[in-house]
């Protein structure tokens, strides 16, 4: 018998079907990864499981088997006592799955409480030892703790705990590492895969990210538009997928396209020269220094990635060189552009969030007309031209300018947010995470229009990044920072084929490949 059968599952949200017709088993001690795009309906076939399902959702059809019980049928007080007893879940953002005001050991406790564990020694006992069991270092000092004292890693380990402290045998990993740093990512799908290994948990793995499932899974189900399109096991199906739909998202996954790489091109003089820059912040009464000496060059019309985890300084460099941030000591050139407030129209940044780098107030067509406005540039009648010119230019369709943001998908808006950086004419784009919120086909989309803009335009890009195989994809320069300084720099090619420095090394180790 298997742990675990959803049979013809259908859902819906406000009497719209999001879900319909999904079936898949999960066996003990198997990994089964269900991958998909934004709206694929992975999520919601994960939270349709163990009844998590948002108030104006609901199962319409099918069964839910956790062995003989078909918990479709159940009510949500009887659905509370398979959650974290039998079925644990790790949510995808611990940012927002942890209470802010409770310490982790008392939310780690409070799981054990729910479930009658009232002795307080033993309790305290079992939350440190589950603290140390995910590999969180003193685990007496983390206890007392709150999560903002702890890094995105740390939290996410915390959630971890959280899933696991009652022994259930089968694990729900919702996006588990979606918002972490490559190496951060590997060390908690290392600890998901020990934590299987030494107890034979199950893992039912959601994530849009194929190199993850690709690396990770047994089985693999792929899913599109509520449905399913394919699955298998995940080396037959990767080796030949059926599906156009998933041999698409293999070829957009950087981390498992092969993609040549970008040779720079010879240039004449740099656009972008940095020296010995230096950034300091004041912490109570002593400076941290955020950047440490950083130098790098960017030749005109080439794409040069600052990589590193989160806190090495690469964004802080990127505001520095935009002139939204001061350097403390050290020069920043940027080669034509003007003082005051001419800079903008040769500089213009491009937000990792097209969620909040755009007004909702706003149409689309105002949001890339206003640079527009604000430089007096040409009247309405020309004004309206270019920015019709622009969304073309970056794919769009005409009908978007009259549409808010909230009508658009992530793909598009940052679409949009380009043809707004865009609509000044600048000589550099200054792209700090502009990719890493979205789907890997959208993701692949937005990479191939930024290097036909490049391509068309002679566009210069700093491109700040933490995913190596994206700036593998993109680059033709890069250098690699850690702890505030550039520990490494050369051509793509130089540092992905012969890396130099340690961490660099455990950069490219932590990419996602097909291991299994």
């Amino acid at each position: 018998m298997s742990l675990l059968e959803v049979r013809d599952l259908a859902v819906s949200y406000d009497g719209r079907r999001a879900v319909e017709g999904v079936s898949f088993t999960v066996e003990p001690g198997e990994v089964v990864a269900v991958v998909g795009e934004s709206g694929s309906g992975k999520s919601t076939t994960a939270h349709a499981i163990i009844g998590l399902l948002p108030g104006n959702a609901a199962v319409e059809s099918g069964r839910v088997l956790l062995g003989d019980a078909d918990l479709a049928t159940w009510s949500q007080r009887r659905l509370r006592t398979v959650r974290g007893a039998r079925v644990g879940l790790v949510p995808q953002d611990p940012s927002t799955s942890l209470d802010p005001v409770k310490t982790v050991g008392a939310q780690i406790g409070e799981v054990l409480r729910l479930h009658g564990r009232r002795d307080r020694r033993e309790v305290r006992a079992r939350v440190l030892d589950l603290l140390a069991r995910v590999g969180l270092p003193d685990p007496e000092t983390r206890a007392r703790q709150y999560p903002h004292e702890l890094s995105g890693g740390m939290r996410q380990r915390v959630l971890i705990a959280i899933a696991i402290a009652l022994g259930p045998s089968l694990i729900i990993a919702d996006e588990p590492t979606s918002a972490l740093d490559a190496t951060v990512q590997r060390r908690i799908l290392d600890l998901l895969d020990d934590l299987r290994a030494e107890s034979g948990t199950a893992v039912l793995l959601v994530t849009h990210d194929l190199g993850v499932a690709a690396g990770r899974s047994d089985h693999l189900v792929v899913m599109k538009d509520g449905g399913i399109v394919e699955q298998g096991r995940t080396s037959e199906v990767l080796a030949a997928p059926r599906a156009e739909y998933t041999r698409r998202l293999l070829a957009d996954a950087p981390a498992l396209s092969a993609r040549p790489f970008r040779d720079p091109p010879a240039a004449d003089e740099p656009a972008v020269v940095v020296r010995d820059l230096v950034r300091e912040f004041r912490v109570g009464r002593r400076p941290f220094r955020a950047v440490d000496g950083v130098s790098f060059e960017v030749a005109r019309g080439t794409t040069h990635a600052l990589v590193g985890e989160s806190g090495s300084g690469k964004t802080t460099t990127a505001r520095t060189v935009v002139r939204f941030a001061r350097p403390t000591s050290g020069t920043v050139t940027v080669t034509g552009a003007p003082d005051g407030r001419g800079f903008r129209r040769h500089v213009q940044l491009v937000h990792q969030n097209p969620y909040g780098s755009l007004d909702p107030r706003q149409t689309v067509g105002e949001i890339v007309e206003e640079p527009l406005r604000n430089f007096g540039a040409g009247d309405r009648a020309t004004r309206r031209a270019r920015v019709a010119d622009l969304v073309e230019r970056v794919a769009l369709p005409e009908d978007v300018l009259t549409r808010r943001p909230r009508e658009l998908s992530g793909g598009q808006r940052q679409r949009v947010a380009i043809a707004r950086a865009l609509a000044a004419g600048p000589e550099l784009l200054v792209l700090d995470e502009a990719v890493s919120a979205l789907d890997v086909t959208v993701q692949a989309q937005i990479l191939d229009l930024l290097d036909g803009l490049q391509r068309e335009l002679g566009l210069t890009y700093l491109f700040i990044s933490h995913d190596l195989a994206v700036v593998r994809q993109i680059s033709h320069t890069v250098s690699v920072m850690n702890e505030g300084r550039i520990v490494e720099t050369g051509t793509t090619r130089q540092v992905f084929t012969d890396p130099r420095h340690p961490y660099t090394r455990e950069l490219l180790a932590a990419i996602p490949e097909p291991v299994r």
